[in-house]
């Protein structure tokens, strides 16, 4: 291929949209590692102890800052990729956030801001985990039943918020955030009753669930088949929304609802079914966790996933193979975390620093854009400086 060529070919796939905006995520992430270098660099007391006599010898404070970087991202990246039970570790922190990112995802293409996800999830795992210890059922049935009742409990929760949206206008993210906090104290309360505490227990938790409905695992690692369903639940979701009718309608409400109702689409009952889909997403991200992960039911099942699926959606722009990186990339910064905290020292609050620091900036495009002289209209700018 002569360079000519090359060079067109590089331009057309630059032109794309989905090219462009990938671009603009990768150098977030980029100046979110930059970012993340200044606060390591103020903050080790070798590098600061150097800076006191900075005009006697520069170098010491220069190699100082470069060790302090360098050891901290290389301990982040060996925590989440230097082996195969630290790459299952990444795994096990991704495959909830698919879910929880999807969730967000495909209600965020309806036209619907779902705060909810950490409600919905904390239904499914209360589904999930009953029927897993509570039922007691063949193996593989087991697994499926148990699967399908988080999926249900959390479509419970979001199709609440669905028909209060359809009904009478309810906007979603008060209807979510409130449904949040009925969840979570709807479980805390739950596991101080007979019904959910386990027996001779006084603290909040359940029995373990059932070894016929825990997820197979891996090996001897921690990574479950939860995993496989959860990219088999984004690419339901690319289905949905690219291939199929229910999809096209979902995102014409979502681009415009006025001009969809026009169009004889029935608004309301786009608004229930995205919430319905939406949260038995985040009910499988539930069950994964309480038959795969956790296997009892505590009141922190949930932990923070329902709202890092928001960042997570965010930094995949509406995409769900977005979605599917950008979990994979804050499964790894989760994992690699505490390999980084016990390796050199680093809190590992400079995790969800990089994890705020890259949503600001994917929040931002603009920013991004200004700071490496990005047009908006071309992306090739970045890799094509000096061709024109």
């Amino acid at each position: 291929m002569t360079g000519a060529a090359w060079k067109g070919g590089v331009r057309a796939a630059l032109d794309r949209p989905w090219v462009r905006e990938l671009i603009v995520s990768a150098l977030a992430v980029l100046l979110a590692l930059v970012v993340g270098a200044l606060l390591i660099i103020v903050s080790d007391p070798h590098v600061t102890g150097a800076f006191g006599y900075f005009f006697a010898r520069p170098m010491d404070t220069v190699s100082a800052a470069a060790t302090a970087v360098t050891d901290t991202y290389k301990a982040l990246f060996l925590g989440a990729f230097g082996g195969k039970h630290q790459i299952a570790e990444t795994l096990v922190a991704a495959t909830p956030l698919i879910c929880t990112g999807l969730a967000v995802t495909l209600a965020f293409r309806t036209g619907l801001f779902n705060i909810g996800a950490q409600g919905q999830l904390i239904a499914g795992a209360l589904f999930a985990g009953w029927v897993g210890f509570a039922v007691h059922l063949p193996p593989v049935l087991h697994v499926v039943v148990a699967l399908l009742a988080g999926i249900a409990g959390g479509a419970l929760w979001g199709g609440i918020v669905g028909l209060l949206k359809a009904r009478t206008g309810a906007h979603e993210v008060i209807s979510t955030i409130m449904g949040n906090y009925v969840a979570l104290y709807a479980l805390t309360w739950l596991l101080t009753t007979s019904t959910l505490q386990r027996p001779g227990r006084n603290e909040p938790i359940s029995p373990v669930v059932d070894e016929t409905a825990q997820l197979p695992r891996f090996g001897d690692t921690r990574l479950h088949l939860g995993l496989l369903v959860a990219l088999g639940a984004a690419a339901f979701v690319w289905w949905l929304l690219s291939r199929s009718t229910l999809g096209f309608q979902l995102r014409a409400v979502g681009a415009n609802p006025d001009a969809a109702r026009t169009a004889g689409m029935n608004v309301g009952r786009a608004y229930v079914l995205a919430m319905l889909l939406a949260g038995g997403l985040a009910g499988l991200a539930a069950a994964q966790q309480v038959l795969g992960t956790d296997l009892p039911l505590t009141n922190g099942i949930a932990g923070s996933f329902g709202f890092d699926g928001i960042t997570v959606a965010l930094l995949g722009r509406g995409s769900p193979l977005g979605t599917v990186y950008a979990a994979l990339l804050f499964g790894a910064l989760n994992a690699g975390g505490n390999e980084m905290q016990a390796a050199t020292g680093t809190p590992l609050t400079l995790v969800t620093v990089l994890q705020a620091v890259i949503v600001v900036l994917v929040a931002a495009p603009a920013l991004v854009r200004a700071v490496f002289r990005i047009r908006a209209d071309r992306a090739d700018a970045v890799l094509a400086k000096g061709w024109n």
